[in-house]
Formats: C-alpha cells, structure tokens, sequence
C-alpha cells in the first residue's frame, strides 16, 4: 500500500507552515514534504518532524530568486556559484531532517541550448556526488509547460536520457503523475517503462490540480499499480485542496496513520 506524504506548501494551508506539520500528523500522514524550508532554522523543522513523528520524504533545493520568477538556477550557466551554494545550503537542511532524496530544479531556459545543457550536466555531476556521501538521492522532475512555461526540464523523455547518460547511481526520476499526463499521457505505460528511475511520485487530479479523487485519471488502479510495481518509496500529494484540506481528505481514509 503506499505512503503517501502530505505537501505542506500546497495542503493545511489553513495553518503556519510549522503548525502544518502538527496538522498532517493529526489528519494521519505519516510522511510530508514541501518545496522549500529556507525560511525556517534546520532545528525548527526537526523538533516539528521528531515530535510528530514524521518522516521527511523531499524537499527542493534552494531556486534561486523566486519571488522573481526564478525556478531553479541548474541549467543557468552564469549560476553555477549559486548552484554549489544551495547544494551546501540544502545539505544543512538535510543533515537536520534526514531526508533522502533531494529535487534539484532545473530553471527557466531552452533545453535546445548546447550551454543550458552543458550547465545542467555540470550541475548534476556537482550535486549528485555529494548528495551520494550522505546517502541522499538526486532527482529530477519534469514540469509541464503549462505551469512553468519556458522550464528547461519539460519531458519525461529527456529527463530519462540524462539519467542514463550521466551512470549515477544516486540520480533518479522524480514521477510527478500530474506533469506526466499533462506532458505526455499515457501514464500507466509510461509509469511501467520509467519504473527503474522513478525515485519518488507525486499527485494530483488532472486537469484542475486538486484532490486525487476524480477527473481524468483513476488514482486507486494507479496506486495499486504502484504496489504491483513493487513501488516502496513516498507518494507526495502536491495537489492544491478545493477548500478546507480536511474536507478533501475522503479520498485518504483507507491510507490514514492510525
């Protein structure tokens, strides 16, 4: 059955970003995660983690300036200074939460370009290697044009060469279900022949990013897809509730922490 791992930067909302924790342990996830904590001391995040019992599955590394609309700096070749900064950055966050895999973005540039490509490979061989020294596994995650429009990471395809081409043990693909059925379709399938790089998955409902509980794709034969694949990783709701987030939480009853 899968663990499923509330976003706390999309769902409990209703909350202080550090009382969402205190919340998703009380709605019964036993795992969370969230695009970034930079905004709160490595020590606040785990004595909220600790006292709630909860696993940190993943969180983003530092994106660089986001309120001005960066997303990420990897495939940025005038930032790799930045890069290196945020992977130290993040291993402070990681030493203090434990988690064990880490999203690097990739940031707002064409992945035709020789030197974004150049600098998303540097930045890869940067990262993943001292990811590797603390048992920590890289991803990359594919966005779909319509979110991010311009992001240089937008095809599953492309993201499952880079893999192969870089032979590193600790990179994988990060499965976001809604990016995949927006990008390309086909989830199942696509699910089935990326399986061997899929280090995390993440959900929503399609088209309109909410619960998992309707719309177009049928999430309770995707979940039992994930056990029939042998799938023993996180599954992190990143989902936008349509109200109240316990209000939405029906779909969850049969995988809630008792």
């Amino acid at each position: 059955m899968p663990v499923f791992a509330a976003n706390l930067t999309m769902m409990f909302t209703e909350w202080s970003f550090l009382d969402r924790f205190d919340a998703a342990a009380e709605a019964g996830f036993s795992a969370v995660e969230y695009l970034f904590p930079y905004e709160f001391a490595p020590e606040q995040i785990e004595e909220r983690l600790q006292r709630n019992n909860l696993t940190q599955a993943l969180f983003n590394m530092p994106p660089g300036d986001w309120a001005a609309g960066e997303r990420g700096v990897a495939a940025l070749p005038a930032r790799f200074a930045d890069l290196t900064a945020g992977v130290d950055r993040a291993l402070d966050y990681a030493e203090a939460t434990g988690v064990k895999r880490m999203h690097m973005m990739a940031g707002i540039a064409d992945r035709h370009d020789r030197d974004a490509r150049a600098s998303y490979r540097r930045a890869i061989d940067h990262a993943a290697p001292r990811l590797a020294e603390k048992g920590i596994d890289l991803l990359l995650e594919p966005i779909n044009a319509r979110n991010m429009p311009g992001y240089f990471l937008n095809s599953f395809d492309f993201a499952r060469e880079i893999i192969a081409e870089a032979g590193l043990a600790n990179l994988r693909l990060q499965f976001d279900i809604y990016h995949c059925q927006v990008i390309h379709g086909d989830v199942t399938m696509r699910l089935r022949n990326a399986f061997d790089d899929v280090g995390h998955v993440q959900i929503a409902s399609i088209p309109s990013r909410n619960e998992p509980d309707g719309e177009e794709l049928n999430y309770p034969f995707l979940f039992a897809e994930l056990d029939r694949l042998g799938y023993a990783g996180f599954v992190g709701c990143e989902y936008n509730p349509r109200g109240k987030t316990l209000d939405g939480l029906g779909w969850f009853e049969a995988y809630r922490r008792s």
